[in-house]
This record gives C-alpha cells, structure tokens and sequence, in this order.
C-alpha cells in the first residue's frame, strides 16, 4: 500500500491510500481510502508506517542526545589563534605536540586549569568541551602535557625573535615590568625568598619580567630566582633586545621601581640609540621643588610642563598635576590631622 497524491486542475489535491495487483500479466492499483481530509502530519506519519518505519508524537522524540560538549568558545579562541597564526610561529609543521601545546593555550584561555585537569577536560571520556576533537588530543594525560611544555620551552628563544619581527622595529617604545608568585614544595632551581607580592609569608617564590610592545601585545617573558631584585633583571632584556632582536634603537619604559638611577647609569646612560621613560621617586621630586626647579605655580594655567635640572643633565623631566590624586592626598592629610587631635585629646585628659 502507497499514498498517492493526485492532483486536481482547479482544486487542491487529493490523497488515496491505494495498492497495488496483479491482473492477467498486468500491474493494476485500487483505492482504499481517500485520505485528503487528513491532516498534513497525520499523513506524513502513516505515510512512514507504510515504509516500515515507526511514528512518533513529535520530533523531539525523533532524537536521543547522547552527548553534547559546548563548542562556541573553543571556535573562537582557537580561531583567533589560528589567524594570529600562533601555531606556525611555534613550529611551521604540524605534529602532535604542537597541538597539545595549542590546547593548553586554549584551554588557559577558556577555562584555567592545573595540568591534570586540563588533561581531563581534554579526554573523551570526561571531555568539557570539543577542543579535544578538534586537536585530535583526545587520548592525552597531563604527563603528556608536561612534555609538550618541555617542548614548547626548548622554542622559546625562536618564538620570542619571530614576535619581535613581527611587532617591534627601530625606534619602538618597549614596555617592561616584572612580578612575582609564591609555589609549593622545595624543588624548583630557581626559587627562592624574596619580596611576595602574594603575601605568602614563609613561601618560595618565582619572579619573571613581561617584555611587551606599546600597545601591550608580549613579545617576550623571562624568569629569574625568586630573591631577584626588579632592577636586576633589566641588564638581560636590554642585552635580550639588542643582540637577539638585532634592535639598537629602543626606548623602555618601567616603573619607578625598575628604571632606578643605577640601572639608568649602569645599563641605559651611554648607549648609543638607548632612551628610557621613567618617573622619579618622591624624595626625588621632593628635591626638585626644594631647588626650585619644580614650581608649583607651574600648574596654574596648565597640567603639563617640562623643566630642567642640573642634577639630571640630557633628560626631559616632564611634570604633571593630577587633581584626583591631590584630592585624595588632601583627604588622607585631613583625616591624619584629626586622628592625631583626637590622640592628644587624650593625652590632655
């Protein structure tokens, strides 16, 4: 048995449920219903029964979710990845430990996790998303990942020149700065105490320096035992960007912490096409208004100005006002004086 659809000229068609025989050698068909007034779905439906196959109530029954692992973010990163073209500035041929490094990076990005449970979250069986379908890194464990980074470190000085070929030039400003973190456990070579900035009092302790472009894109990260001073750790990026970058003409920029006085003499202070932008610590300024170099009547028109001091011969000085931050130095003056009343109020009772 077959539905048929027979069409009318002037009217809307008409639905048989018809069969066919055998007749004297001749293939013949007779109706058995007329199934036009059915509805459409209705129709469908036996339509599918008479195929052998099975009806439904709704095509939601049609399907059983076995499984689905969210896809948008990892299209994402990984594509802005690949346009970036990351993957080639690691290694121009494709192999397995670039794309677990290229899934650790993803991953970092998405979802930061330890090794082991990125590993996990790569797995098939206890994957959190498709990134390990599209690496092909489903059957990796976080000893596998280790390797890759240890993979990854030994192209370390190769990735670093190709970025700076690609984002700095002659005459850049380079953007310089370092911070810290504590680590677990006493078998790190480079650890060591030193200034926490994690507040981890009694913890050894990493230090490593971000070298970026202007726009803050990096380009480069070292790291140095945790005892390693801030100003200490410029000698070897200025060093890093002139003979492994081949770039004699840069201007660095840190904070005041970094660019000290003896770094600027020690590293920056006669080397030809080396310029650095800095600012001065307090007592310096204070120095500077006490020899009346620095007037504050400076900032009565203006908020920008630059002036000049023998102590400081071949550089710009260039001072500024900021009214928010004299706002809330005058705040903290103000409470100071009226905490410290109210402790001598004391003391005349």
């Amino acid at each position: 048995m077959y539905i048929e659809r027979v069409p009318n000229r002037n009217s809307p068609p008409c639905y048989l449920l018809r069969e066919s025989y055998r007749e004297g050698g001749k293939v013949k068909k007779r109706t058995l219903a007329n199934l036009t007034p059915w509805p459409e779905e209705l129709r469908e439906q036996f339509r599918v029964l008479l195929k052998g196959g099975v009806a439904i109530a709704s095509l939601e029954q049609g399907f059983e979710i076995a499984r689905s692992l969210p896809h948008g973010h990892v299209a994402a990163v990984l594509g802005t990845l690949r346009r970036l073209k990351l993957e080639r500035i690691m290694d121009p041929n494709a192999g397995r430990m670039r794309a677990l490094a290229v899934a650790m990076i993803v991953a970092r990005v998405i979802d930061p996790r330890s090794k082991l449970a990125t590993a996990r979250g790569l797995r098939k069986e206890t994957a959190l998303s498709t990134l390990g379908v599209e690496l092909g890194v489903e059957g990796t464990d976080e000893d596998e990942l280790y390797e890759a980074m240890d993979w990854l470190v030994e192209r370390q000085e190769r990735i670093e020149a190709a970025l700076a070929r690609r984002h700095l030039s002659e005459g850049a400003l380079v953007l310089y700065d370092v911070t810290s973190s504590y680590l677990e456990g006493r078998t790190c070579k480079l650890g060591a105490m030193g200034y926490s900035r994690d507040r981890k009092k009694g913890k050894l302790q990493i230090v490593f320096g971000l070298l970026c472009t202007r726009q803050g894109c990096p380009v480069a990260v070292e790291v140095f035992k945790g005892n390693t001073s801030d100003p200490k750790t410029l000698a070897s990026q200025v060093d890093k960007v002139r003979e492994r970058f081949g770039l004699r003409r840069v201007v660095w920029v840190g904070d005041r912490g970094l660019i000290t006085e003896a770094r600027i003499r020690q590293e920056l202070s006669g080397k030809e096409g080396l310029g650095w932008i800095s600012a001065l610590r307090a007592s310096q300024i204070r120095k500077l208004r006490e020899g009346g170099a620095l007037q504050l009547s400076l900032f009565d028109e203006r908020d920008l100005g630059e002036i000049h001091d023998p102590q400081y011969p071949g550089e710009r000085l260039v001072v500024c006002r900021n009214p928010q931050l004299a706002a809330e130095r005058a705040r903290k003056r103000q409470e100071l004086v009226q905490a410290t009343k109210r402790a001598l109020d004391k003391i005349v009772q």
